[in-house]
């Protein structure tokens, strides 16, 4: 997946529907607001709520200074 691609504009947090960040070189998808990361795995997303992972303090820190211009 790529950051242009225009699936990014459709797909929702399976837990709150709200939009999602892509993580790249992480191939994965953030949620800011609830603090989850969901895999891409082989190219497909895994938004089921099982799939996501809730990331730590420090971790969130990092990523939000990362996706935040």
């Amino acid at each position: 997946m790529e950051p242009d691609d225009p699936l990014l504009r459709i797909l929702a947090c399976p837990l709150d529907k709200g939009p999602l960040t892509l993580l790249l070189p992480e191939d994965a998808l953030y949620n800011p607001r609830l603090r989850r990361r969901y895999p891409i795995v082989d190219g497909i997303p895994q938004l089921l709520p099982s799939s996501g992972v809730r990331v730590s303090d420090e971790e969130h820190t990092r990523l939000i200074r990362r996706i935040t211009p």
